[in-house]
C-alpha cells in the first residue's frame, strides 16, 4: 500500500480522496492555487503545496507543478480525482515515467476511450451494444448523407474528442444535415482542437443509464450496477439515482455482465463507468469514462462499497477483492449537484457563504467542501456540494430527499437548491417518468410534457 498520496484536484472530490486516504492510513498532500489556499481540503491533509495562480491551466492543470509537489514531498501515487487531468493519458504516463503511480486506468485505456470513435469501435468488438451509425470520422457531406439515410432521420453529429455536449447536433432532415455537420466540426475545433465528427442514430426519449465497473488489470471486474443520470441540462447531469426506475432486475444483470464481460476481456483496471442511452428495451453504448464520476456516492450508498479505497488498492498492486457474487444492492439512493447557480438562469454566483447548515439524519450524505464563511471563487466549476440520499425504496428515499432539502442552508450566494425543492415534489419525478429531455422541457415551461 502508498504511505503518501498526492491529490491533483480541489473542492468536494479533493475531500473525499482525503478522508479515503486517511482511513487507509495514508498520509495526505493537498495541491490548491492561490485562490484556494483557505479550501477545506488544503485545511485538513497532512501536507499542502502551493502549485500556482488561480488559472487552471497554470495550477491544477500545471503539469510540471503537480511533479514538483511530488518530488518535494515524496508522495508515491496521484489521485487526479475527476475532471482536470483524471483523463489525461499523457500525463499518466509521465507520471509513470517519474516513478509515481496514477491512481486510475492504464494511459492506453485511457486514451482509447478518450476517443469517441475508436471507444465505439471497441466495444462492439467486446460485444457491447453501439448506436447504429458511422464506424469512424465523417469525411464528406455525402459521406454524411448516405449513413444518415441508412440509419434514418434524425441523426446525431457528435465530436470524436470531446464530452459534456460540445461538437454535439441534431439533423432531423436531409436539408440541415449540412449545417449540423459544419456547426459540430467548428466547436469541436474549438473546444477540443480537434474537429473530428462521426455520426449516430438520433433517439428520441431515451434514459441515460451507466454501468459502474472495477477490474484490476489483470482479467478481474465486477460491475456494481447502473445510475441512471437521465435528468439533464444542456447535457450536464443534475440528478442521478440507482436502481433506475426505467429497469428491472433482469435487465440490470444483463447489461451489467455484458460490461464486466467486457472489461475482463479489456484487462482494465480501477473504476469505470460504461454510459448507455437506453429506449424501448435496447442500450446503446455512448461513452466510456475513465475515472471516479460525481455521482459514485449513489453507487457508494446502495452497495456499501468504497469506489476510492478500492482504487487506491488496485493501482497499489492489489488484485480485485470483490467477486460478483458479493455485490449487493440494497434500497435506493438519489444525488442532487448543488451548484452555485440562480436556480432559473443558472448565472454563476460566486461570493462568501454567510450561512451554512448542511441537513443530516439517517441516511443522509452531503459530500462537500463549503463551510460557513468560506468564499467561492469564480474560477472554477460551480458545484459546492452534493446532498445524497438513501432509503430502503424509493418512495422512502424521496421522502428522505424532500426533508433534507428543505433542512439544506445555503445563504449569501444563490444555489440550485430551489430547484432541486420543486423536482422532488413533481408527479413526473415521483413516477420515475422522465428521459434525458425532460429537464429542458421543464425548464422552458413544457413541465417536461411534449
Amino acid at each position: 500500500m502508498f504511505d503518501k498520496i498526492l491529490i491533483a484536484n480541489r473542492g468536494e472530490i479533493a475531500l473525499r480522496v482525503l478522508r479515503a486516504c486517511k482511513e487507509l492510513g495514508i498520509a495526505t498532500v493537498a495541491v490548491h492555487s492561490t485562490a484556494d489556499a483557505d479550501a477545506m481540503h488544503v485545511k485538513l491533509a497532512d501536507e499542502s503545496v502551493c502549485i500556482g495562480p488561480p488559472p487552471a491551466r497554470e495550477s491544477y492543470l500545471n503539469v510540471p507543478a503537480l511533479l514538483a509537489a511530488c518530488e518535494i514531498t515524496g508522495a508515491e501515487a496521484v489521485h487526479p480525482g475527476y475532471g482536470f487531468l483524471s483523463e489525461n493519458a499523457r500525463f499518466a504516463e509521465i507520471l509513470r515515467d517519474h516513478g509515481v503511480a496514477f491512481i486510475g486506468p492504464s494511459p492506453e485505456h485511457i486514451r482509447l476511450m478518450g476517443d469517441k470513435i475508436e471507444a465505439k469501435r471497441t466495444a462492439k468488438k467486446l460485444g457491447i451494444p453501439v448506436v447504429p451509425g458511422s464506424d469512424g470520422g465523417i469525411t464528406s457531406d455525402q459521406e454524411a448523407t448516405r449513413i444518415a439515410r441508412e440509419i434514418g432521420f434524425p441523426v446525431l453529429i457528435k465530436a470524436a474528442a470531446g464530452g459534456g455536449g460540445r461538437g454535439m447536433k441534431v439533423a432531423r432532415n436531409e436539408g440541415a444535415l449540412s449545417t449540423a455537420l459544419s456547426t459540430a466540426r467548428s466547436e469541436a475545433k474549438a473546444a477540443f482542437n480537434d474537429d473530428a465528427v462521426y455520426i449516430e442514430k438520433y433517439l428520441g426519449h431515451p434514459r441515460h443509464i451507466e454501468i459502474q465497473v472495477l477490474g484490476d488489470g489483470r482479467g478481474n471486474a465486477v460491475h456494481l450496477g447502473e445510475r441512471d443520470c437521465s435528468l439533464q441540462r444542456r447535457h450536464q447531469k443534475v440528478w442521478e439515482e440507482t436502481p433506475s426506475p426505467a429497469l428491472n432486475a433482469e435487465m440490470r444483470s444483463r447489461i451489467g455482465e455484458t460490461v464486466a464481460a467486457a472489461m475482463r476481456e479489456l484487462k482494465y483496471s480501477g473504476a469505470g463507468t460504461v454510459e448507455f442511452l437506453y429506449e424501448d428495451g435496447e442500450f446503446y453504448f455512448i461513452e466510456m469514462n475513465t475515472r471516479l464520476q460525481v455521482e459514485h456516492p449513489v453507487t457508494e450508498m446502495i452497495t456499501g462499497i468504497d469506489l476510492v479505497n478500492e482504487q487506491i488498492r488496485i493501482a497499489a498492486g492489489n488484485e480485485l477483492a470483490i467477486r460478483q457474487e458479493d455485490v449487493l444492492f440494497e434500497g435506493h439512493a438519489i444525488e442532487c449537484r448543488v451548484n452555485a447557480e440562480n436556480p432559473r438562469t443558472f448565472a454563476p454566483s460566486p461570493g462568501r457563504i454567510s450561512y451554512y447548515y448542511p441537513p443530516g439524519g439517517l441516511g443522509v450524505r452531503v459530500d462537500s467542501a463549503v463551510y460557513q464563511g468560506y468564499s467561492i471563487p469564480p474560477f472554477y466549476d460551480s458545484l459546492i456540494g452534493k446532498l445524497i440520499v438513501h432509503g430502503k425504496t424509493r418512495n422512502e428515499c424521496l421522502s428522505r430527499l424532500r426533508r433534507a432539502l428543505d433542512e439544506y442552508v445555503v445563504d449569501g450566494i444563490e444555489t440550485t437548491l430551489p430547484l432541486f425543492r420543486a423536482l422532488v415534489r413533481h408527479r413526473d419525478i415521483i413516477d420515475g417518468n422522465y428521459d434525458i429531455h425532460w429537464l429542458e422541457r421543464y425548464l422552458s415551461g413544457g413541465e417536461g410534457a411534449e
